[in-house]
C-alpha cells in the first residue's frame, strides 16, 4: 500500500473510535439548499478530524420492486460501483483505495444510500467518484451476472441459517400482500429472471436528484460543500416523481402460524405483528416501551422471565422495525425443541402484562436513563453523523431532533408506556413462525 493511503487508512480508522472532540447534541446545527436540479443537501461542518463524509439517501429501495423482480433495487445498488460509462469497476477501487477512502452502496426497504469518505485533502475524489456512480452507471453484463450469482449463493447459504428462514417465513405472513414481504437482496426465483434492461429502467426511473438528499459533514466549510455540489451534480437532470402504489400493511387480525420441519436441536421462534411507521408520534413512548419490554437486554421482562427465570433460552429480546410505513414488531428466540410451547407461552404473558398494568417507576427511570444515554454514541462519528442527518430529512423529523430527541424521551410517563402497550402490541392476533423439529416440540397450528 503506498504511504499516503496507509496514512490516510490510519486516520480513518481513527475516526471509527470518535472524533477528537465529543459531538454534543447542540452543536449539531446543519446547514439545508436546494440545488437548482431540486436535490436537497445538508451541510455539517464538523472540524474535528480532517475527514469529509459524503452520503447520499435516494428515496427508492426494495418496496419499489415490480411484482416477480425482488431484489432489483438491492441489485442497481450492488451494480453502480462495478463501472460506469467513464471508469471501470477496477478503476473506481483504484482510486479510492489509493486515498485510503471507502466508496459504497446499500439498498434498504424504503432508500437506498450511496456514500464517500475521504480525508478533508481528498475531498474533491471523493465528491467526483460519489456522483459518477450516481450518475453514470454503466451495469456491465459481466458485473451484473457476477453480482447475481454471488447473492444466488447468499440466499442459498440461508436456508442453513433458522434465524433467517423464520425471519423471512414471518415477514411473508406479516406483509401479506404487500412489497415489504420480500427479502431486499431477492429470491432464488426473481434474481434470474432480472435483465440489465430492468436495471436501467429502474435507474432512469428512480435515480433523480428531486429524490436524493445529500448529506456532507466533515472538515468542510458550506461554501466549499457548495462548490462541489454544484460542480459534480448540476448535470443530474430532474424528473416526474416516480408513482408510488403500496398502499399501507394490512395488519393480521388473527393467529397465523407457519411451522417448518428442521432437523435441529434448537427451535427458532419469531412472534410478532405489524408495528408502527418511524414518523408515528407514538415513536417515544414505544421505545421506551419495548425497552422494558424486551430490547433492554438483561434489564428486559422478557429475559428476565424467559431465560432468568425459566431456563429456556440463552437470549431473547424484542424490536420495533419502524419503517417510512409500518413496519414489524417481533420477539425472537431460540430454545430447546422440547420447550418450544413453554417459551411461547412465556412471551405472550408477558406482552399481555406490560397491557394490563403500568411498569414500576424504577423500570421506567432504568429504560429512559439507558436511551437518553447511549443517543450521543449515535452522534461519535462522521459517518453516523451523516446517516441520521439523512434520515432525519428523509422522515420529516426536523433539525431540533438532536436536542430534543433526550427531551421527547424524558417526557414518557408510565400512563404513556401503559397506553401504548395496549394500543400496540396485540397477544390475540400475531403472527408466529417456529423452525425446528416438529415432532420434539410436539407443535401443531390447531393450537393456536
Amino acid at each position: 500500500m503506498p504511504a499516503p493511503a496507509l496514512l490516510a487508512t490510519l486516520v480513518l480508522l481513527l475516526s471509527l473510535a470518535g472524533p477528537a472532540g465529543t459531538v454534543q447534541a447542540a452543536d449539531i446545527k446543519p446547514v439545508r439548499f436546494t440545488t437548482p436540479n431540486g436535490m436537497t443537501v445538508l451541510v455539517l461542518e464538523q472540524p474535528y478530524l480532517p475527514i469529509v463524509q459524503f452520503h447520499a439517501l435516494v428515496k427508492v429501495g426494495s418496496a419499489q420492486d415490480p411484482p416477480g423482480k425482488a431484489g432489483l433495487a438491492n441489485l442497481v445498488a450492488s451494480l453502480l460501483d462495478e463501472g460506469t460509462t467513464t471508469r471501470t469497476a477496477g478503476q473506481i477501487a483504484e482510486q479510492i483505495d489509493f486515498v485510503g477512502g471507502a466508496l459504497g452502496a446499500k439498498a434498504g426497504e424504503d432508500f437506498t444510500t450511496v456514500s464517500a469518505r475521504v480525508l478533508k485533502k481528498d475531498a474533491d475524489l471523493g465528491v467526483t467518484l460519489l456522483a459518477d456512480v450516481l450518475l453514470h452507471p454503466a451495469f456491465p453484463e459481466k458485473e451484473l451476472a457476477r453480482v447475481k450469482t454471488q447473492l444466488l449463493g447468499e440466499i442459498q447459504s440461508e436456508q442453513d441459517a433458522p434465524d433467517i428462514i423464520a425471519g423471512k417465513a414471518f415477514n411473508q405472513l406479516v406483509f401479506d400482500g404487500h412489497p415489504y414481504r420480500w427479502p431486499v437482496n431477492g429470491t432464488e426465483t426473481s434474481l434470474p429472471t432480472i435483465t440489465r434492461a430492468d436495471l436501467e429502467q429502474f435507474y432512469t426511473r428512480e435515480y433523480l436528484p428531486n429524490r436524493t438528499i445529500l448529506a456532507i459533514v466533515g472538515d468542510i466549510t458550506i461554501e466549499q460543500a457548495k462548490t462541489l455540489v454544484a460542480t459534480q451534480f448540476e448535470a443530474w437532470k430532474a424528473g416526474p416523481q416516480p408513482a408510488r402504489t403500496a398502499g399501507t400493511p394490512q395488519p393480521v387480525d388473527k393467529p397465523t402460524v407457519q411451522l417448518i420441519d428442521k432437523d435441529l436441536s434448537q427451535a427458532t421462534i419469531m412472534l410478532g405483528h405489524l408495528g408502527i411507521s418511524r414518523t408515528n408520534p407514538d415513536f417515544y413512548a414505544v421505545t421506551v416501551m419495548n425497552y422494558i419490554l424486551g430490547a433492554g437486554g438483561f434489564s428486559s421482562r422478557l429475559m428476565d422471565s424467559i431465560r432468568d427465570n425459566q431456563g429456556l433460552a440463552y437470549s431473547v429480546g424484542s424490536a420495533f422495525d419502524a419503517r417510512l410505513m409500518p413496519g414489524t414488531f417481533f420477539v425472537s428466540l431460540q430454545t430447546r425443541n422440547e420447550t418450544a410451547n413453554q417459551a411461547i407461552s412465556g412471551v405472550l404473558k408477558e406482552l399481555n402484562g406490560m397491557r394490563e398494568a403500568p411498569v414500576t417507576d424504577e423500570e421506567l427511570a432504568d429504560a429512559k436513563a439507558y436511551i437518553m444515554g447511549s443517543f450521543p454514541l449515535r452522534l461519535e462519528t462522521t459517518a453516523k453523523l451523516a446517516d441520521i442527518l439523512s434520515q432525519v430529512e428523509f422522515y420529516g423529523l426536523g433539525f431540533d431532533y438532536f436536542t430534543q430527541y433526550p427531551r421527547w424521551i424524558e417526557r414518557v410517563t408510565k400512563e404513556d408506556v401503559l397506553r401504548v402497550a395496549t394500543q400496540y402490541l396485540h397477544p390475540d392476533r400475531y403472527a408466529l413462525v417456529v423452525v425446528g423439529n416438529l415432532a420434539k416440540a410436539k407443535l401443531t397450528t390447531q393450537q393456536f
